[in-house]
């Protein structure tokens, strides 16, 4: 009977398990207002989406990778093995800023998923702020991925609407663009007209934007999608299905398309989206700050800021130039030949002007002078 009692038991508990999985894990932020859903498709497909004060904010979206070179990506076939929660709430102090103590507090929902046929493993943890939703990818030391190459990832962020974006040209180069403000059905329209001239300069989309996207909907709640804790991976970008609204990552490649070479034990950055009826409170969020990783200079009492100018903005708003000479699109010290060169005499960074900045710096109290020209 006993027996019987304990496999009885164990049943019970399998059913439950499958059950929770089925119509997904939901934890809320610890203000409440946020609340966040991951669940597996019927083909262990990775989903999550996102409600604030119960109006959706992300659709179910998708998560996981393209690998280069792989049978089997990192896309579907899993289950959840273990999902842990935790909270957590603590300050610390920035080097500077506007505020002596930040607070980091959330809700944090980790869920290890196990790929069949593989026997692969891949935590994907999420941390609920009162301001947002940050989650990453995190590989474990296993023996079935050790090293492997990203071909893509394919994280989802799937819009509700038509939003307004104010947003820059998808570019792997330059961020050097005006901004663009636009409905999302409009940015292929527009796309061409945002790209202005610079010396370098590689747009991957026709709908393609760069992070950080800030986005408004047509009920005024704010979005803001970004990453934070950037290190020893591609930053990304975003590439938008203008049919469906729906943005996925797109990262930035090396010169022969790969984009990402990674050892496990490694995490990939965490994905952010803050949201805020307020676009003020998007500007004064520290959740990117608390994200990122801490800082690892124990002494920090020689950092000080300070207050400088700089003749670079003299060039930025007309007042001179960049270029030396009018007469040579660019010249090369020991091989242009200078004799045939007229001085345009709009160039900014001369020393005499310089000279002119350090005495207003010095008599007016500032504290260094940026020179670049």
């Amino acid at each position: 009977v006993q027996e019987n009692m304990r496999k009885l038991l164990l049943l019970l508990l399998l059913f439950l398990v499958l059950v929770i999985v089925s119509i997904g894990q939901e934890f809320r932020s610890p203000d409440g207002k946020l609340a966040m859903t991951f669940s597996l498709q019927d083909n262990g497909t990775p989903t999550y989406q996102l409600l604030y004060n119960g109006v959706s904010v992300i659709k179910p979206s998708t998560l996981g990778f393209e690998l280069k070179n792989d049978t089997k990506s990192l896309l579907n076939d899993f289950t959840v093995i273990n999902s842990e929660t935790a909270s957590h709430d603590s300050s610390w102090e920035p080097v500077w800023g506007e505020g002596k103590s930040i607070r980091n507090h959330y809700n944090e929902l980790a869920s290890t998923l196990k790929q069949s046929g593989t026997d692969r493993s891949m935590i994907i943890r999420f941390r609920l702020f009162d301001d947002g939703l940050g989650f990453r990818y995190e590989f474990p030391a296993q023996q079935n991925l050790i090293y492997f190459v990203i071909k893509e990832e394919r994280t989802q962020f799937a819009m509700t609407g038509d939003h307004t974006a104010f947003w820059l040209a998808g570019d792997y180069d330059t961020q050097e663009y005006d901004y663009t403000t636009s409905r999302l059905s409009e940015i292929r329209k527009l796309m061409p007209g945002s790209i202005t001239s610079n010396a370098s300069q590689t747009p991957f989309s026709p709908t393609g934007v760069q992070t950080s996207l800030m986005m408004k909907t047509a009920d005024g709640l704010y979005i803001n999608l970004h990453e934070a804790a950037l290190i020893n991976y591609s930053c990304m970008h975003l590439n938008l299905d203008d049919q469906a609204m729906v943005f996925q990552s797109w990262l930035t490649p090396d010169a022969t398309g790969d984009k990402g070479y990674m050892q496990a034990p490694c995490n990939s950055p965490w994905r952010t989206v803050i949201v805020s009826n307020d676009a003020r409170d998007i500007l004064a969020s520290k959740m990117t700050y608390n994200l990122n990783e801490p800082g690892k200079i124990d002494d920090t009492s020689w950092i000080k800021p300070v207050k400088y100018m700089g003749v670079w903005w003299e060039m930025i708003t007309g007042k001179s130039t960049w270029a030396y000479t009018n007469d040579f699109p660019s010249v090369q010290l020991g091989v242009t030949d200078y004799t045939a060169a007229k001085p345009n005499g709009t160039h900014g960074a001369t020393t005499a002007n310089v000279k002119k900045y350090i005495d207003f710096a010095a008599l007016h109290g500032f504290d260094g002078v940026l020179v670049e020209g």
